[in-house]
């Protein structure tokens, strides 16, 4: 527990700047948990037998999220390309002998359509006006709703919500993460307020709760969903690069989800 913690404060002492500045330092710390994550995404299935294209992914993922930062406009088409390179890359996989390439392409696809495009929306939330703060909003229930589940499930936790994909994961946990999700999601809402000294947003404290109970009951999916892809490799973590926190994978799963979630709730409601 106190490796997580130090290393939680240590990646919000780099994030938060990040975060702040927008731009290529955001780019640059979004992009490396997005791209690991694609890594870590590509050797979950080579453990079980499966050959996704490892430079396909990884370099198709950095493109997309590039496109997405700095050439908004042709983000599209270099999702389209990339997922046509990456067939042209198991078609020759197939006529080399790899009967099992059409599944490995699914992979990769998969790969680049789910870290890569969807990863993209961290970095379209950060692009919207004000950016920034709606960071520090959507991100922090995610993290609050998280971190109550974990903590007050570990603890009270008897009802198993997802025996299969996530043993340890319990029904009181979840509701207990969906609790604080909402409770921080009124509460950053009310500090980040135009009518406060903190913020420049315009958000009342109960369409900030509204906020946070929505994607504190949605993004357990985004956690769930890594597990999908754990499960058949018999791994907890995706990854050890992040100390205390397993891989970067592990770290940006519910984020995902969030960043989703996030930035059509802010558009559709509040842009």
């Amino acid at each position: 527990m106190v490796k997580r913690t130090v290393t939680a404060f240590a990646l919000l002492a780099i994030g938060m700047p990040a975060i702040l500045l927008g731009g290529i330092p955001y780019l640059l710390f979004i992009g490396f948990f997005v791209v690991m994550s694609a890594y870590e995404y590509t050797q979950l299935f080579r453990t079980v037998g499966y050959q996704p294209s490892i430079w396909m992914t990884v370099g198709g993922t950095a493109l997309i999220l590039i496109a997405r930062s700095q050439f908004p406009e042709w983000a599209g088409a270099v999702f389209a390309f990339t997922v046509l390179a990456a067939m042209a890359r198991h078609l020759l996989a197939y006529e080399q002998g790899r009967d099992e390439a059409a599944i490995d392409f699914v992979i990769t696809a998969g790969g680049l359509a789910y870290l890569g495009w969807v990863g993209g929306y961290l970095i379209d939330i950060r692009a919207l006006p004000d950016g920034g703060w709606w960071m520090f909003l959507v991100l922090p229930i995610v993290w609050m709703a998280d971190a109550g589940a974990y903590i007050l499930g570990a603890k009270y936790g008897k009802h198993k919500m997802t025996p299969r994909l996530s043993p340890r994961k319990s029904w009181e946990g979840y509701w207990a993460g969906v609790f604080t999700g909402t409770l921080f999601g009124g509460f950053f809402a009310w500090a980040y307020n135009v009518n406060t000294f903190v913020g420049p947003l315009t958000i009342s404290i109960w369409q900030g709760a509204l906020l946070g109970f929505v994607l504190s009951v949605l993004t357990t999916l985004g956690d769930l969903g890594e597990s999908l892809f754990k499960r058949p490799a018999h791994l907890k973590d995706s990854g050890s690069v992040i100390p205390g926190h397993g891989g970067a994978f592990d770290r940006i799963d519910a984020s995902l989800w969030g960043a989703v979630i996030g930035y059509y709730w802010i558009v559709w409601f509040f842009l």
